[in-house]
């Protein structure tokens, strides 16, 4: 059983920005499954961007900001916990995601689709996914194996809508 320094809680993820950030806004204090809702998680922050004009290549491009953040953000949280890539530490599903919703069209079919393919390619985290998941660490680390799961995500998808499918 791995002891923290600190106990991920909500008086943690409030006690600093960073780490509320890391911890996906909260998603990731759910007792069960944090990636999943760090994914979830995602789902009204793309809303809320797109309410503000900001979709498909600005979303996309907005994620290296995001994706930089997070390497912050989740090293910070590494830090004060004492372990590398907290399960609630969930900021690089968040972001993964958006990056993946910036080639998914706005239907609850496609944002199903997508949201079952990234889940899938992170838990199972295939090949390069799991390379870079073993070999790349820090915050850096943490973000990168996210962000790779999302471009098999990203391909199908777009392939799916080449064929009419989404």
């Amino acid at each position: 059983m791995t002891t923290f320094k600190i106990k991920p809680d909500l008086k943690f993820i409030t006690s600093h920005p960073a780490y509320f950030i890391a911890f996906g806004f909260g998603s990731g204090l759910a007792p069960w499954a944090p990636g999943t809702f760090g994914t979830l998680a995602a789902f009204p922050c793309y809303w809320l961007l797109r309410l503000a004009g900001i979709d498909g290549l600005k979303l996309a491009l907005l994620c290296l900001p995001l994706f930089l953040l997070g390497v912050y953000v989740s090293e910070k949280a590494d830090q004060a916990l004492g372990v590398h890539d907290h399960g609630g530490a969930n900021f690089d599903e968040v972001v993964a995601m958006l990056l993946i919703l910036a080639v998914t069209p706005s239907s609850w079919l496609a944002w199903g689709v997508a949201f079952a393919l990234f889940r899938l390619f992170d838990i199972l985290k295939p090949w390069p996914i799991r390379w870079f998941d073993e070999h790349v660490h820090g915050g850096f680390g943490v973000m990168l194996d996210d962000v790779v799961a999302a471009v098999p995500c990203m391909l199908l998808i777009i392939l799916l809508q080449h064929f009419h499918l989404l």
